[in-house]
């Protein structure tokens, strides 16, 4: 997300998950997954063409987020005569958006064509004003070959080392000025390195460039298309008659010293690497300036603190209490809403555990572009397995609030957030389902996601609800008062939605440059892969949601204001709200989205990304300030 380390285009439950993660590949250059083996050919062997869905992309602007099937009739591009099959895809896959199938392009190892016809199709009226939109909005079409999806090259051919691969190519060309160009011919390009062990070949680079010429010769070499040919005489589909369009290729074979195990590496070139080092710095300096606040707090104010309380025994004069040690006796009482507090902070551990366990796989290399899909499926793994962890938690801390309604507990941890996050998915489904979209998940996988939340996460939450009751009450090192202790009135930014604004900045600003390129990857369809900045990036951004809201608290302590439970998780929490708007302005600069549809869509999967962001950003800033408030209250003598 980059956010994936995939290289399929990312459907929309694909997208909130990455952007839930929101934070790319290892920082080596042999990228791939360990223990998947390289497909060995030999001269004129067979080498699958397979098809994948058309999606929107283009380098500066964005018109659509709606995959469309390749094989979608609209289109009608030539079919194998059999029928197409589709191929076997994981479930991250599906969920990623690929739909995957077979082709009638002739492909042979070391075989080159000259020019091949592929069929002749008569494309209506209809068919061209849908091509012709499509078009328009800067559709690419996706095909794999050995599993390397293919693109076009950006950069001159001779600057070697300036080329990096775009995936996919263009459907056609709006020439703005006329009916745009369509797309009906393919020069293809194949890159290939000679195992010299094997004396076998490998499919190491692939690219297409299209062409838009309205007449070929089938016999001529290339087709006989010159250059320059297809901007005198391009193929335009005509909306008001049927145009006969025929698909021709050609094909050549380029032997290149490029080693199988580095083949990803042009579609992997960050394009501004110092940037990326620049969002680190940054991330870093907010860290330590955080560290630096919260250190004088802990090591000169509460040290000072704690020093004079414990002496006051010895003194032979009474002094009052003052300052945080005045709400000693409603430090720990019971928060409004106790099931509710436990249900989100537990289903917050689960989202954190996922991504951190996720991001730590992608970082070591296990998450390969290679392997499709393999990213949102480590997700939906982790995420299941993680139940235990957010029934246990959710258990215990219910249990400390002396809640008794354990059996609501139970059923709200297992069921409340997940059937908000898969409700809206299913809703913004149905718009994908409308709009005819690739990307709209079958019933099947819906099926299957069900039977995973209720057959796998679902036992496991209720398992680690059981295991967290069975266990002794979480004892606090203070009793509460049985008459709550008045709040005195708070200065403007303490109080509590103006501090938890203020307290969601910092996290925010720890992540929002490298935001930037996970919207972008996600968006624009791009591997988003630097992992190893994600890693560093994401371990600052547990460290300030930490940090941001101890110092809250304190202050709050300090100002007599005893209601930290749910302002603890609020505080680190609300920078999701900055991520939401951070995205608005994001659509309002960088896209040109403007049907209603890729509207709904986009800000509908922000909107989830963001609240799933909130509960697991809430839960490191809850747990924290719940640590330093046990801390320094079992610190002190209290009489």
């Amino acid at each position: 997300m980059t956010g994936s380390s995939s290289s399929s285009r990312w459907s929309p439950l694909a997208r909130t998950a990455c952007l839930a993660l929101a934070f790319s590949a290892t920082l080596t250059h042999a990228f791939y997954l360990p223990g998947v083996a390289p497909t060995e050919y030999h001269d004129m062997d067979a080498v699958p063409l397979m098809v994948n869905a058309l999606t929107p992309g283009s380098d500066s602007e964005l018109k659509s987020v709606i995959p469309y099937d390749y094989y979608d009739p609209l289109f009608n591009f030539c079919q194998p005569k059999d029928g197409p099959k589709a191929q076997a895809e994981s479930l991250g896959s599906i969920l990623f958006g690929d739909r995957i199938w077979d082709s009638d392009f002739k492909v042979y190892m070391g075989a080159p064509e000259q020019c091949r016809l592929l069929c002749t199709h008569d494309v209506t009226p209809v068919q061209a004003q849908f091509i012709n939109a499509r078009i328009k909005e800067n559709y690419v079409m996706n095909w794999l070959i050995d599993g390397l999806p293919v693109g076009h090259l950006r950069g001159a051919r001779r600057e070697q080392e300036k080329q990096s691969y775009l995936i996919g190519f263009p459907l056609g060309v709006d020439v703005r000025e006329d009916a745009p160009w369509f797309n009906n011919h393919y020069d293809i390009e194949i890159e290939y390195h000679r195992n010299v062990q094997k004396d076998t070949l490998r499919v190491v680079g692939v690219t297409v460039d299209p062409i838009s010429v309205k007449t070929v010769e089938e016999k001529a070499e290339g087709c006989g298309i010159k250059k320059g040919e297809q901007t005198l005489n391009p193929m335009i589909l005509s909306e008001k008659a049927t145009t006969p369009v025929t698909y021709t290729y050609s094909i050549k074979w380029t032997p290149v010293a490029t080693a199988w195990a580095t083949r990803w590496d042009k579609y992997l070139l960050v394009g501004e690497p110092r940037i990326h080092w620049f969002s680190l710095v940054n991330s870093v300096i907010i860290v330590l300036f955080l560290t630096g606040m919260v250190a004088m707090v802990l090591l000169r104010a509460l040290h000072k603190d704690i020093s004079r309380y414990n002496q006051q025994e010895a003194q032979e004069d009474f002094q009052e209490d003052f300052g945080w040690k005045l709400v000693h006796g409603d430090i720990f009482r019971t928060p409004a809403y106790p099931m509710l507090l436990s249900i989100i902070v537990g289903n917050g551990s689960q989202m954190f555990l996922m991504a951190s366990v996720t991001i730590l796989f992608a970082a070591l290399g296990f998450l390969s572009p290679s392997n499709r899909g393999s990213l949102a499926t480590v997700m939906i793994v982790f995420y299941m397995f993680f139940g235990i962890v957010a029934g246990f938690i959710s258990a215990r801390l219910y249990k400390m609030f002396g809640g008794e309604a354990w059996k609501a507990n139970v059923i709200g941890t297992a069921f409340l957030f997940p059937s908000v996050i898969f409700g809206s998915f299913v809703a913004l489904n149905f718009f994908l389902i409308g709009a005819n979209s690739s990307g709209a998940v079958p019933f099947g996988t819906m099926v299957g996601l069900v039977a995973l939340w209720f057959l796998v996460s679902t036992p496991l939450s209720v398992l680690g609800s059981y295991l967290g009751f069975q266990r002794p009450k979480i004892d606090n090192p203070v009793r509460a008062n049985q008459i709550p202790r008045q709040i005195p009135d708070q200065v403007f930014y303490l109080r509590p939605i103006p501090s938890m604004l203020i307290g969601g900045i910092l996290p925010f600003g720890a992540i929002f440059i490298e935001l930037y390129f996970i919207l972008n990857s996600i968006w624009f369809h791009k591997i988003y892969y630097v992992f190893g900045f994600l890693f560093l990036v994401f371990g600052i951004l547990i460290l300030t949601c930490a940090e941001v809201t101890i110092l809250m608290c304190y202050f709050h302590l300090c100002a007599e204001d005893y209601h930290w439970w749910w302002r603890a998780f609020f505080t680190s929490g609300s920078s999701a709200i900055y991520i939401f708007l951070y995205s608005v302005m994001y659509y309002f600069t960088t896209l040109q989205i403007k049907s209603f549809t890729s509207v709904v869509l986009y800000f509908g999967w922000t909107a989830i990304m963001s609240v799933m962001f909130f509960v697991l950003s809430g839960a490191i800033g809850f747990f924290s300030t719940f640590a330093f408030v046990r801390k320094i209250y079992g610190s002190i003598k209290i009489d």
